[in-house]
Protein backbone atom coordinates (compact mmCIF):
# COMPACT_ATOMS: atom_id res chain seq x y z
CA UNK A 1 0.00 0.00 0.00
CA UNK A 2 2.88 2.14 0.48
CA UNK A 3 4.27 4.62 -2.31
CA UNK A 4 7.81 5.58 -1.71
CA UNK A 5 7.56 8.71 -4.42
CA UNK A 6 5.67 12.12 -2.76
CA UNK A 7 3.05 13.14 -5.00
CA UNK A 8 1.49 16.40 -5.10
CA UNK A 9 -2.05 17.31 -3.51
CA UNK A 10 -3.86 15.60 -6.69
CA UNK A 11 -1.91 13.05 -6.47
CA UNK A 12 -1.90 12.02 -2.86
CA UNK A 13 -5.79 12.38 -2.91
CA UNK A 14 -6.24 9.90 -5.91
CA UNK A 15 -4.32 7.24 -4.26
CA UNK A 16 -6.29 7.82 -1.03
CA UNK A 17 -9.68 8.18 -2.70
CA UNK A 18 -9.25 4.65 -3.83
CA UNK A 19 -9.04 3.26 -0.12
CA UNK A 20 -10.81 5.27 2.44
CA UNK A 21 -13.15 7.63 0.39
CA UNK A 22 -13.05 10.89 -0.77
CA UNK A 23 -14.16 12.73 1.94
CA UNK A 24 -11.84 11.01 4.73
CA UNK A 25 -9.24 11.60 2.14
CA UNK A 26 -9.47 15.51 2.51
CA UNK A 27 -10.01 16.05 6.11
CA UNK A 28 -6.38 13.74 6.06
CA UNK A 29 -5.06 15.70 3.83
CA UNK A 30 -5.84 18.93 5.52
CA UNK A 31 -4.72 17.92 8.88
CA UNK A 32 -1.26 16.74 7.62
CA UNK A 33 -0.51 19.63 5.59
CA UNK A 34 -2.49 22.02 8.01
CA UNK A 35 -3.98 23.88 5.88
CA UNK A 36 -7.81 24.93 4.87
CA UNK A 37 -9.77 23.06 2.50
CA UNK A 38 -9.43 25.91 -0.32
CA UNK A 39 -5.80 25.08 -0.71
CA UNK A 40 -6.22 21.81 -2.13
CA UNK A 41 -8.33 23.13 -4.55
CA UNK A 42 -6.30 26.41 -5.30
CA UNK A 43 -2.74 24.63 -5.00
CA UNK A 44 -3.76 21.09 -6.02
CA UNK A 45 0.14 20.88 -8.00
CA UNK A 46 2.01 21.18 -4.19
CA UNK A 47 4.34 18.45 -3.79
CA UNK A 48 4.33 17.02 -0.35
CA UNK A 49 7.37 16.86 1.32
CA UNK A 50 8.65 12.97 2.39
CA UNK A 51 7.94 13.93 5.94
CA UNK A 52 4.38 14.62 4.62
CA UNK A 53 3.95 12.17 2.66
CA UNK A 54 4.81 9.38 4.96
CA UNK A 55 2.64 10.80 7.97
CA UNK A 56 -0.41 10.77 5.26
CA UNK A 57 0.11 7.19 3.99
CA UNK A 58 0.42 6.28 7.91
CA UNK A 59 -2.76 7.94 8.79
CA UNK A 60 -4.42 6.06 5.75
CA UNK A 61 -3.57 2.89 6.22
CA UNK A 62 -5.21 3.21 9.68
CA UNK A 63 -8.14 4.58 8.19
CA UNK A 64 -8.37 1.71 6.12
CA UNK A 65 -8.04 -0.59 9.85
CA UNK A 66 -10.94 1.29 10.97
CA UNK A 67 -9.82 3.74 13.43
CA UNK A 68 -11.98 6.63 13.40
CA UNK A 69 -11.21 9.77 11.64
CA UNK A 70 -11.69 12.05 15.11
CA UNK A 71 -8.73 10.10 16.79
CA UNK A 72 -6.29 10.17 13.76
CA UNK A 73 -6.54 13.88 13.91
CA UNK A 74 -7.62 14.74 17.51
CA UNK A 75 -10.82 16.55 16.84
CA UNK A 76 -13.91 16.71 16.16
CA UNK A 77 -16.59 19.73 15.57
CA UNK A 78 -19.28 19.86 18.01
CA UNK A 79 -22.32 22.81 17.56
CA UNK A 80 -19.82 24.83 15.48
CA UNK A 81 -16.64 24.72 17.75
CA UNK A 82 -13.60 22.33 17.33
CA UNK A 83 -13.24 19.72 20.55
CA UNK A 84 -10.01 17.83 21.44
CA UNK A 85 -10.78 13.91 20.83
CA UNK A 86 -9.02 10.69 22.15
CA UNK A 87 -9.10 7.11 22.54
CA UNK A 88 -10.59 8.08 26.46
CA UNK A 89 -13.47 9.42 25.08
CA UNK A 90 -16.66 9.43 23.10
CA UNK A 91 -16.44 10.83 19.96
CA UNK A 92 -18.86 13.66 19.52
CA UNK A 93 -21.74 13.25 17.38
CA UNK A 94 -24.73 16.03 15.77
CA UNK A 95 -27.26 13.95 17.26
CA UNK A 96 -26.06 15.43 20.82
CA UNK A 97 -26.48 18.66 19.67
CA UNK A 98 -30.39 18.08 20.49
CA UNK A 99 -29.26 18.13 24.04
CA UNK A 100 -28.03 21.43 23.81
CA UNK A 101 -30.79 23.10 21.69
CA UNK A 102 -33.18 21.40 24.72
CA UNK A 103 -31.24 23.29 26.81
CA UNK A 104 -31.26 26.33 25.12
CA UNK A 105 -34.71 26.65 24.52
CA UNK A 106 -35.66 26.20 28.48
CA UNK A 107 -33.06 28.68 29.71
CA UNK A 108 -31.29 30.76 27.14
CA UNK A 109 -32.98 33.50 28.83
CA UNK A 110 -32.10 32.50 32.84
CA UNK A 111 -29.22 33.71 34.36
CA UNK A 112 -26.78 31.80 36.47
CA UNK A 113 -28.56 28.55 36.13
CA UNK A 114 -26.90 25.46 37.27
CA UNK A 115 -26.43 22.62 35.23
CA UNK A 116 -24.63 18.93 35.48
CA UNK A 117 -23.56 17.05 32.76
CA UNK A 118 -23.40 13.30 33.61
CA UNK A 119 -20.72 11.27 32.16
CA UNK A 120 -19.18 14.38 30.23
CA UNK A 121 -16.44 12.54 28.02
CA UNK A 122 -15.00 15.35 25.79
CA UNK A 123 -16.52 17.79 27.74
CA UNK A 124 -18.61 18.73 24.67
CA UNK A 125 -22.14 19.06 26.36
CA UNK A 126 -20.63 21.08 28.88
CA UNK A 127 -18.28 23.51 27.13
CA UNK A 128 -21.10 24.01 24.71
CA UNK A 129 -23.70 24.94 27.29
CA UNK A 130 -20.73 27.27 29.33
CA UNK A 131 -20.30 29.17 26.25
CA UNK A 132 -24.08 29.41 24.95
CA UNK A 133 -26.20 29.99 28.32
CA UNK A 134 -25.86 33.70 29.99
CA UNK A 135 -23.35 33.25 32.82
CA UNK A 136 -24.27 29.39 34.06
CA UNK A 137 -22.83 27.37 36.30
CA UNK A 138 -21.36 24.02 34.70
CA UNK A 139 -20.91 20.88 36.84
CA UNK A 140 -19.20 18.02 34.64
CA UNK A 141 -18.46 14.85 36.01
CA UNK A 142 -17.01 11.37 35.04
CA UNK A 143 -15.94 8.41 36.35
CA UNK A 144 -12.62 8.12 33.58
CA UNK A 145 -9.88 10.37 35.09
CA UNK A 146 -8.35 10.05 31.35
CA UNK A 147 -11.52 11.23 30.36
CA UNK A 148 -11.62 14.39 32.68
CA UNK A 149 -8.59 15.48 31.47
CA UNK A 150 -9.64 15.35 27.57
CA UNK A 151 -12.87 17.49 28.70
CA UNK A 152 -10.67 20.04 30.92
CA UNK A 153 -7.81 20.63 28.05
CA UNK A 154 -11.35 21.36 25.98
CA UNK A 155 -12.35 24.06 28.64
CA UNK A 156 -9.03 25.76 28.76
CA UNK A 157 -9.20 26.09 24.87
CA UNK A 158 -12.82 27.32 24.92
CA UNK A 159 -12.26 29.62 27.76
CA UNK A 160 -15.45 28.04 29.47
CA UNK A 161 -16.25 27.79 33.31
CA UNK A 162 -16.78 24.62 34.28
CA UNK A 163 -16.14 22.60 37.60
CA UNK A 164 -14.86 19.01 36.79
CA UNK A 165 -15.68 16.27 39.06
CA UNK A 166 -14.85 12.86 39.13
CA UNK A 167 -17.82 10.83 40.06
CA UNK A 168 -19.47 7.59 39.07
CA UNK A 169 -22.98 9.47 38.01
CA UNK A 170 -24.07 11.00 41.92
CA UNK A 171 -21.64 9.50 43.36
CA UNK A 172 -19.87 12.13 44.52
CA UNK A 173 -22.41 15.22 44.13
CA UNK A 174 -24.67 14.44 47.84
CA UNK A 175 -26.37 17.45 48.72
CA UNK A 176 -25.77 19.12 45.44
CA UNK A 177 -29.03 20.12 43.30
CA UNK A 178 -29.37 21.73 39.72
CA UNK A 179 -31.70 23.74 37.41
CA UNK A 180 -31.00 21.42 34.31
CA UNK A 181 -29.40 18.02 34.55
CA UNK A 182 -28.16 16.52 30.67
CA UNK A 183 -27.16 13.45 30.10
CA UNK A 184 -25.90 11.11 27.03
CA UNK A 185 -25.33 8.21 29.03
CA UNK A 186 -24.15 4.61 27.44
CA UNK A 187 -27.61 3.06 25.83
CA UNK A 188 -26.19 0.12 23.79
CA UNK A 189 -27.26 -3.51 24.82
CA UNK A 190 -23.99 -5.16 25.79
CA UNK A 191 -24.48 -8.32 23.35
CA UNK A 192 -25.41 -6.08 20.80
CA UNK A 193 -22.80 -6.54 17.16
CA UNK A 194 -22.63 -3.26 16.40
CA UNK A 195 -19.72 -3.04 19.00
CA UNK A 196 -17.56 -5.34 16.92
CA UNK A 197 -18.21 -2.94 14.22
CA UNK A 198 -17.16 0.32 12.47
CA UNK A 199 -16.00 3.19 14.53
CA UNK A 200 -17.37 2.25 17.84
CA UNK A 201 -14.82 -0.39 17.65
CA UNK A 202 -12.45 2.05 19.21
CA UNK A 203 -14.10 3.85 21.35
CA UNK A 204 -14.39 3.08 24.84
CA UNK A 205 -17.16 0.66 25.09
CA UNK A 206 -17.60 1.43 29.31
CA UNK A 207 -19.02 5.15 27.10
CA UNK A 208 -21.31 2.98 25.07
CA UNK A 209 -22.73 -0.37 26.68
CA UNK A 210 -25.22 -0.37 29.53
CA UNK A 211 -26.76 -3.85 30.34
CA UNK A 212 -28.45 -6.63 28.64
CA UNK A 213 -30.97 -3.73 27.03
CA UNK A 214 -28.72 -0.81 27.34
CA UNK A 215 -31.48 0.85 30.03
CA UNK A 216 -29.12 0.01 33.30
CA UNK A 217 -27.75 3.71 33.21
CA UNK A 218 -30.98 5.57 31.95
CA UNK A 219 -32.56 3.94 34.79
CA UNK A 220 -30.07 4.81 37.34
CA UNK A 221 -29.78 8.34 35.89
CA UNK A 222 -33.82 8.56 36.14
CA UNK A 223 -34.22 7.24 39.60
CA UNK A 224 -31.68 9.51 41.35
CA UNK A 225 -31.93 12.30 39.09
CA UNK A 226 -34.58 13.97 41.54
CA UNK A 227 -32.55 14.01 44.91
CA UNK A 228 -30.25 16.24 42.59
CA UNK A 229 -32.98 18.59 40.98
CA UNK A 230 -34.24 21.57 42.15
CA UNK A 231 -38.45 22.12 41.80
CA UNK A 232 -39.28 22.87 38.55
CA UNK A 233 -35.78 21.68 37.14
CA UNK A 234 -35.43 19.63 33.78
CA UNK A 235 -33.65 16.17 32.91
CA UNK A 236 -32.77 15.09 29.67
CA UNK A 237 -31.28 12.41 28.33
CA UNK A 238 -30.31 11.10 25.09
CA UNK A 239 -30.79 7.02 24.01
CA UNK A 240 -31.27 4.57 21.52
CA UNK A 241 -33.57 4.81 18.11
CA UNK A 242 -36.09 2.28 20.07
CA UNK A 243 -35.57 3.42 23.74
CA UNK A 244 -38.24 6.23 23.87
CA UNK A 245 -40.68 4.66 25.35
CA UNK A 246 -38.98 2.44 27.63
CA UNK A 247 -37.09 5.70 28.80
CA UNK A 248 -40.38 7.56 29.09
CA UNK A 249 -42.27 5.20 31.22
CA UNK A 250 -38.69 5.34 33.22
CA UNK A 251 -39.40 9.19 34.03
CA UNK A 252 -42.69 8.52 35.09
CA UNK A 253 -41.94 6.17 37.33
CA UNK A 254 -39.47 8.53 38.70
CA UNK A 255 -42.59 11.19 39.57
CA UNK A 256 -41.24 13.15 36.29
CA UNK A 257 -43.99 15.43 34.94
CA UNK A 258 -44.12 17.21 31.48
CA UNK A 259 -42.46 14.33 29.95
CA UNK A 260 -41.39 14.05 26.52
CA UNK A 261 -39.13 12.76 23.56
CA UNK A 262 -37.89 14.74 20.79
CA UNK A 263 -36.46 13.79 17.85
CA UNK A 264 -33.15 14.79 15.95
CA UNK A 265 -32.63 15.76 12.35
CA UNK A 266 -32.94 11.72 11.16
CA UNK A 267 -37.02 12.17 12.59
CA UNK A 268 -35.67 9.84 15.75
CA UNK A 269 -36.51 9.89 18.91
CA UNK A 270 -33.00 10.74 20.40
CA UNK A 271 -33.48 12.53 23.33
CA UNK A 272 -36.42 12.41 26.22
CA UNK A 273 -36.58 14.74 29.29
CA UNK A 274 -39.06 15.48 32.21
CA UNK A 275 -39.43 18.30 34.71
CA UNK A 276 -39.65 17.47 38.46
CA UNK A 277 -41.76 19.41 40.10
CA UNK A 278 -40.64 18.38 43.75
CA UNK A 279 -43.10 16.07 46.36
Amino acid sequence: MTVSVSPDIVGALNWARGLIGAVDARVLLRHVLRCPAARLVSRPETVLNQTEWSHFQSLVERRVAGEPVAYLTGEREFYGRSFVVTPAVLIPRPDTELLVELALAHFQDRRAVRVLDLGTGSGALAVTLACELNEPDITAVDRSREALLVAMANAARLQASVSFVLSDWFSSLAGDRFDLIVANPPYVASADPHLDEGDVRFEPQTALASGPEGLDDLALIASQAPHHLEPGGWLFMEHGYNQAARVRSLLTDAGFSAIASHRDLADIERVTGGQWLGR
